[in-house]
């Protein structure tokens, strides 16, 4: 029974760590798009910033989950933990940096353009950005396995 609650509690580490590297990454993303991105989701319902707000918090998810699996953990737990919150904020910074160089790459301003919600569907550039992010995701995921 002591092991179960021992695992419990790495767990909520580990769950702690990767909460910490959803903020920044909802920060990372709110200095990339125009307007303060939690007005913007949850007071003007914006579907296009949920779009892609939501890619972007699956991709930190999956950089988490790899970054858990590939964590330095044999040398205890406390460097398991810097291992898997080093790696996460990697992410978050890999896929800032790939945001911007696509906004510097396509027509007008990206994050303008993934905000400029028609009132019943996203612009189609939220899901190609939010696919970014995944796509993003699962490149740094296997880069730290």
């Amino acid at each position: 029974m002591a092991e179960i609650f021992e695992s419990a509690g790495v767990a909520v580490l580990y769950g702690l760590v990767g909460f910490v590297v959803m903020v920044v990454g909802f920060v990372a993303l709110d200095l990339v798009t125009p307007g303060k991105l939690f007005h913007v989701v949850w007071t003007e319902r914006n579907r296009g910033a949920a779009v892609l707000l939501a890619g972007q918090m699956v991709a930190v998810g999956l950089v988490i989950e790899a970054s858990i699996r590939a964590s330095e953990s044999e040398l205890g737990l406390g460097y398991g933990l810097l291992s898997t919150l080093l790696y996460g904020l990697a992410g978050v910074v890999v896929m800032t940096l790939i945001s911007l160089l696509i906004g510097l790459l396509t027509p007008g301003r990206l994050g303008a353009a993934v905000l400029d919600d028609n009132g019943t569907r996203a612009h189609p550039a939220a899901w190609v950005q939010a696919a970014m992010y995944l796509g993003t995701a699962f490149m740094v995921g296997a880069a730290v396995s």
